[in-house]
C-alpha cells in the first residue's frame, strides 16, 4: 500500500474538509505514493517518536496533532519542529495530521472520552454549522429512478436514522440544443419539451465529490441542469464536544475520583461543588474554554476538558463545575482509536501504536 490507500481509508472516517479552518491537517511531510512498509499511530510527533518509527520499521506516522501548525520560514534545526521534519524528510519518513478532523467525528475524540467514562445516549455538544448541502437536478421520467439509487450510493439522502431519503416533483423541462450540441433526446435547433423529474437530495460536504461524479456519470443528458446549495440546518453527527448520561447518577467528589481513576489523571483543577448528583456530563478533548456556555446549556452538571484559565473557571457562574483533567489526559486514547479503526480496515498490515509518551507537563 501506499501513503494515499491509506490517508483515504483515515479520511472515509474523519474527512479533512470537517477540520477548523485554523488547523492543518492531512499529509504534512512525504509524498502520497510512497510505499508504506509500517505504520505508527501517535498523540505527538515529536523527535523521539521518528526513532521509534525508525526502530520499528515504520515509514508513515499517524500523528492526532500537526507538528506544522503555523508556516515555517526556515528548517535549521533550531527548534524541535525545525528538528522533527528534517528527521523525517532524512528518513522518508511521511506524516500525517487529523487534529480537529477527528474532533469533529461523532465517533472520534470525544466519543472516545465518553466510552471510557461509561457515558450513554450521547449528543455532539456543538455541532459544526455550513455541512449540510442540497442537491437540485432535473431528469427525464424513465430516467429517475437509475440517477436516484446511484445518488444514494454515493452517500446522499442520509437524514439521521434515515437514508434513501428525497423529494420528486413532475414537471416539464425545455431546450433548443444548437448546432454543436448532441442531444440525448430531442432535434438540433427545435425547441424540445420533455417530462422531467425535479430531484431534492441533501447530502454532508465530504460527500459531495463523489454525489456529483454519481450525478454526471448516471445523468442521460449531455448537459446536467443542477444546482447545490449549503444549507443552515443544524448537523447533529458533527461537531465539537459530546454530551451524555450517566448509567446511574452520583455526587460530584466521587464521581471526580472516578474520572482520576478512569482517565489516569494525578490531579484535576474544578470549581466548587454545587451540591447536586451528576447524571449528565460534557466532555471536550483539548482546550475547551470556548464551549462553556454551550456545556451549561447543555444541561451536564460536569464538563470535563483542559487548559481552562484563571478568569475562564468564573464562567461556570456556579452552574456547573468545570473539571480540567489537562490536555494530554484528554486526548491519550485518541491513538487506541486510530489504531482500533486501522486495524480493522487494513488487518494484516503493520500497525503499530507508539509507546512514546509525548506529554510535555509533569506533576509533582
Amino acid at each position: 500500500m501506499i501513503v494515499k490507500d491509506i490517508t483515504n481509508i483515515l479520511e472515509e472516517f474523519a474527512p479533512l474538509n470537517y477540520a477548523e479552518d485554523f488547523d492543518n491537517v492531512g499529509l504534512l511531510v512525504g509524498s502520497p505514493t510512497l510505499e508504506v512498509s509500517g505504520v505508527l499511530v501517535t498523540l505527538d510527533t515529536l523527535e523521539n517518536v521518528i526513532d521509534e518509527a525508525i526502530e520499528k520499521k515504520c515509514n508513515l506516522i499517524i500523528s492526532f496533532h500537526p507538528i506544522v501548525f503555523g508556516g515555517l520560514k526556515k528548517i535549521t534545526g533550531a527548534t524541535y519542529v525545525e528538528r522533527v521534519v528534517i528527521k523525517a524528510i532524512q528518513n522518508n519518513i511521511a506524516i500525517y495530521s487529523m487534529h480537529t478532523a477527528l474532533d469533529n467525528n461523532t465517533q472520534g475524540v470525544n466519543a472516545k472520552i465518553c466510552d471510557v467514562l461509561g457515558l450513554t445516549n450521547t449528543q455532539i455538544l456543538i455541532p459544526q454549522k455550513n455541512t449540510i448541502k442540497k442537491l437540485i437536478t432535473y431528469v427525464p421520467l424513465k430516467a429517475a429512478s437509475q440517477l436516484k439509487e446511484a445518488l444514494y450510493s454515493a452517500g446522499a439522502g442520509n437524514i439521521g436514522n434515515y437514508n434513501n431519503c428525497s423529494f420528486s416533483n413532475e414537471g416539464t423541462g425545455s431546450y433548443k440544443a444548437n448546432e454543436n450540441a448532441n442531444p440525448t433526446l430531442g432535434e438540433i435547433g427545435k425547441v424540445h419539451l420533455e417530462k422531467e423529474i425535479q430531484i431534492h437530495i441533501t447530502f454532508s460536504k465530504s460527500k459531495e465529490k463523489s454525489v456529483l461524479k454519481a450525478l454526471f456519470n448516471n445523468h442521460p443528458y449531455e448537459e446536467v441542469a443542477y444546482e447545490i446549495t449549503t444549507l443552515d440546518n443544524t448537523n447533529q453527527n458533527i461537531g465539537m464536544g459530546m454530551v451524555g448520561e450517566l448509567k446511574q447518577p452520583i455526587e460530584e467528589l466521587p464521581f471526580l475520583n472516578l474520572l482520576k481513576k478512569k482517565m489516569h489523571v494525578s490531579c484535576i483543577r474544578h470549581t466548587n461543588f454545587l451540591g447536586l448528583n451528576v447524571s449528565k456530563v460534557a466532555v471536550l478533548g483539548g482546550s475547551g474554554a470556548f464551549a462553556i456556555n454551550a456545556a451549561k446549556q447543555s444541561g451536564a452538571q460536569i464538563f470535563i476538558t483542559s487548559d481552562i484559565k484563571y478568569h475562564e473557571f468564573y464562567q461556570a457562574e456556579s452552574n456547573i463545575v468545570i473539571a480540567d483533567i489537562g490536555h494530554y489526559e484528554t486526548e491519550q486514547f485518541t491513538k487506541n482509536l486510530l489504531v482500533d479503526y486501522l486495524t480493522k480496515k487494513i488487518p494484516n498490515f503493520a500497525i503499530h501504536l507508539s509507546e512514546s509518551i509525548t506529554n510535555p507537563i509533569q506533576y509533582l
